[in-house]
């Protein structure tokens, strides 16, 4: 397919943020499939296998992870950007590393972090996740970072739209490499974006039922869901429920993908650049006004029955317990951090609060686990639900 008019051009990047290695590209590659490929081969990237999606340390082998989740997240986005005639290399970089800044145990680790910092300007998954690529990741001998370009970044710092309220750490960043923060970002970060909600809508389900804490009777009785069960079940009523759950979950990601296309085509009708799409004020990637909104009623379904579960609830608070303890005691004894983390803990605050905080971010859950069991001669009881 064609090159659509407002999709970011890797030839036209605006560079990366420390202009060092002109000489050193390797191989056949645009800028944007670079970015991709550091991605795919950081350290961060990797520890998303450990890190928790909706279950916290799943036992069972069919449960989502933040990595599971990613690749998801990426096959979704991939089919929609080929469609929009966008960069996919671009798309697939951002929808990869989208997660890179949670820290162990999701949501609720991210609570205890902002809890930990809260007099030294709280923590903010996505702004960690720039200053984990910008940073913290670093592989190579000529600068600190993956060094991703600037699309790159502008789309993970704003994937979610124009960011008003910047934290330090993005700020910081924001100060060093500009990322233009009040501005939509490009098509490619707004695709990445909304397949990120596609994918969790309906994936969830999956891991929902798997677990028991959906009832399909509940689930089926939602508007949201309920025509496409429908068709289900008259394309194949001889079918096993399990294979019509797994027909549902993919026909309703089809219908989700074909809504965001016409929509989005429609939006960006008679745009001719990239900087169209950032100066037009509103998302251009996105749901119909009908589809929105069924969207929106399901996910409050979702956040009551699942995301909001009592037993739920009950293992985030067990996981935000961890992580705050784990900080506390790196905090009274920095001795109990990896060698290689004590030899650069800062003197001073905020930044000795914020350099505990990012050793901690970068753990996966099963060695917070482990590491607060080292700490405190016990294994956290009740941190798995499934």
């Amino acid at each position: 397919m064609s090159r659509a008019a407002f999709a970011s051009d890797p030839g036209r990047s605006r560079g990366r943020e420390f202009p060092l290695e002109g000489a050193l590209s390797r191989g056949p590659r645009s800028a944007y499939q670079r970015d991709r490929d550091r991605i795919i081969h950081s350290i961060a990237f990797r520890r998303l296998r450990y890190k928790t999606q909706v279950f916290v340390a799943p036992d069972g082998d069919h449960y989502r992870v933040r990595l599971t989740h990613s690749l998801e997240v990426a096959q979704i986005a991939r089919v929609i950007a080929r469609a929009l005639g966008i960069d996919e290399d671009l798309t697939e970089a951002l929808a990869l590393a989208h997660d890179i800044g949670h820290p162990p145990f999701g949501h609720a680790g991210e609570e205890a972090l902002d809890g930990a910092l809260i007099r030294a300007g709280g923590f903010d998954h996505n702004a960690h996740c720039l200053r984990t690529l910008m940073r913290l990741e670093s592989p190579y001998c000529e600068h600190d970072g993956l060094n991703l370009t600037w699309e790159a970044l502008e789309g993970l710092a704003k994937h979610n739209g124009p960011v008003t309220e910047v934290n330090w750490a993005l700020a910081e960043l924001d100060a060093a490499y500009p990322l233009e923060l009040a501005t939509w970002p490009s098509l490619e970060a707004q695709v990445a974006a909304i397949s990120d909600d596609i994918a969790y809508d309906n994936h969830d389900i999956d891991d929902g039922l798997r677990a028991g804490f959906l009832s399909l009777d509940e689930l089926l009785a939602q508007d949201f869901v309920a025509d496409q069960w429908r068709a289900v079940e008259r394309r194949y009523p001889a079918a096993p429920r399990d294979r019509q759950l797994r027909e549902l979950i993919r026909s309703q990601i089809g219908m989700m993908v074909n809504d965001v296309l016409d929509e989005t085509r429609s939006r960006t009708r008679g745009m001719a650049s990239v900087d169209d799409i950032r100066a037009a004020g509103r998302a251009s990637a996105a749901f119909s006004p009908a589809m929105e909104e069924g969207e929106r009623l399901f996910k409050r379904f979702m956040y009551r029955k699942l995301y909001y579960h009592p037993e739920q609830l009950a293992t985030a608070e067990r996981a935000r317990a961890v992580v705050a303890e784990l900080f506390a005691a790196y905090s009274q004894q920095p001795v109990l951090m990896d060698e290689d983390w004590i030899g650069g803990l800062p003197g001073f605050e905020p930044d000795r609060s914020r350099y505990i905080a990012d050793y901690i971010a970068g753990m996966t859950d099963r060695f917070a686990i482990s590491r607060h069991a080292d700490i405190y001669g016990r294994t956290p009881a009740g941190l798995r639900n499934v």
